[in-house]
């Protein structure tokens, strides 16, 4: 099967000058942002024009229990694991708008037996010999292939966005990341805090009750005045009922971390009722320049990457506006007869490039450029 070399380099000449041509739509540029050079006011040891290291910075409590909560967070919290599949659903997206950049070929195969009319136009009006077959074995095999020219970029376009969007899902998980860390870390802090106040609170209520004693014995020896025992006996009042108060809120933290750690609410309460020390802050914390604190933010740089993609997205709906060009072609055997079917009588093919050009669709196309304008002003509005 050798195609005419003519048709052939003439149809691939087609191709790349249309390749060639510019992407419909609006070319991305970042918007530009103001953000001040230094603090307003003078940070006592914070200050530092190095991004500091954020990989593992609830080591700086030195608390192994602190440590092990998050590394079980990590692993287990449920929206952590939303968000990683997210991001392998936006890769795949990515593969599937890349690969219309390239032809499809597919193959097939037909067994069929066909029964032609004797009184079908043209033919049924002629006199015919009596020996005609009207009715034969049909076997065809070949291949047939496709490839959308992309002459107005509405295909490069729609990789630009789908890249895009790949990795405002990774700047996406990086924040639920964030955010689940210092979860995890607040509420264990918070836990130890309100242990501490309820040891606090029970020492207080048994001195607080001698007090009471002493005030009440004074009294009826008439060493003293009522006055002083309402006194003590509001003040042990007062710490009796903040007592429950704490209990209740030591419960509450460690069923949030329970539920941060993809668990039962109840799942850590043996692990976590025994009271411990709170964990010592650092020394320093660096908080960098304000502009690469702004850079660093995920949620910042997902709404950026957001932003890209929206405005890729308009020129994938603007290249609907002008005609598609393709390259088709198939090739393969075809017999009625099985003995000679991969003869080279059998032969066929066919190759040549076509072009479809949508010219009424009631407003369709322009509507769904509108829809995308629109899009991307609400991405640059949340950026």
């Amino acid at each position: 099967m050798q195609p005419n070399p003519h048709l052939l380099s003439a149809s691939l000449a087609v191709a790349l000058v249309l390749l060639g041509g510019c992407a419909v739509g609006p070319n991305y540029l970042p918007p530009k942002t103001t953000a001040p050079a230094q603090w307003s006011a003078p940070l006592a040891g914070g200050e530092t024009n190095l991004e500091p290291s954020i990989a593992s910075w609830w080591k700086s409590f030195n608390d192994p229990q602190l440590d092990s909560l998050v590394e079980r967070a990590v692993n287990s919290n449920h929206d952590l694991q939303i968000a990683g599949a997210r991001v392998r659903e936006a890769r795949a997206f990515y593969r599937i708008a890349s690969s219309q950049l390239w032809p499809t070929v597919d193959a097939g195969g037909s067994y069929a037996r066909e029964n032609q009319s004797k009184n079908q136009p043209i033919l049924g009006s002629l006199p015919m010999p009596s020996g005609i077959p009207f009715e034969n074995n049909v076997y065809q095999a070949g291949f047939d292939a496709s490839w959308e020219i992309d002459a107005f970029g509405g295909n490069r376009r729609a990789v630009e966005a789908g890249k895009a969007e790949v990795a405002a899902a990774e700047f996406g998980r990086r924040n639920v990341l964030v955010t689940l860390l210092g979860e995890v870390a607040r509420n264990y802090v918070e836990l130890r805090g309100c242990q501490r106040r309820l040891e606090i609170a029970t020492n207080n209520l048994k001195t607080q009750e001698e007090a009471l004693a002493l005030a009440e014995d004074r009294f009826n020896n008439g060493l003293t005045s009522d006055l002083d025992v309402q006194q003590a006996a509001t003040l042990l009042a007062n710490t009796r009922a903040v007592i429950p108060m704490l209990e209740s809120g030591i419960q509450a933290y460690i069923h949030r971390l329970g539920v941060l750690l993809g668990q039962p609410p109840e799942a850590l309460l043996a692990e976590l009722s025994a009271s411990a020390p709170i964990p010592s802050a650092p020394p320093i914390v660096p908080a960098g320049l304000p502009s690469e604190l702004l850079r660093r933010r995920p949620d910042i740089q997902q709404a950026e990457r957001q932003l890209a993609a929206s405005t890729a997205r308009i020129g994938v709906a603007t290249a609907d506006l002008f005609p598609k060009f393709s390259l088709t072609g198939v090739a393969g055997y075809e017999s009625t007869s099985a003995s000679d079917w991969f003869t080279g009588g059998s032969k066929f093919w066919s190759l040549g490039p076509t072009v479809q050009w949508r010219i009424f669709d009631a407003g369709r196309i322009r509507a769904n450029i509108r829809v995308q304008n629109a899009c991307q002003e609400q991405a640059l509005v949340a950026y």
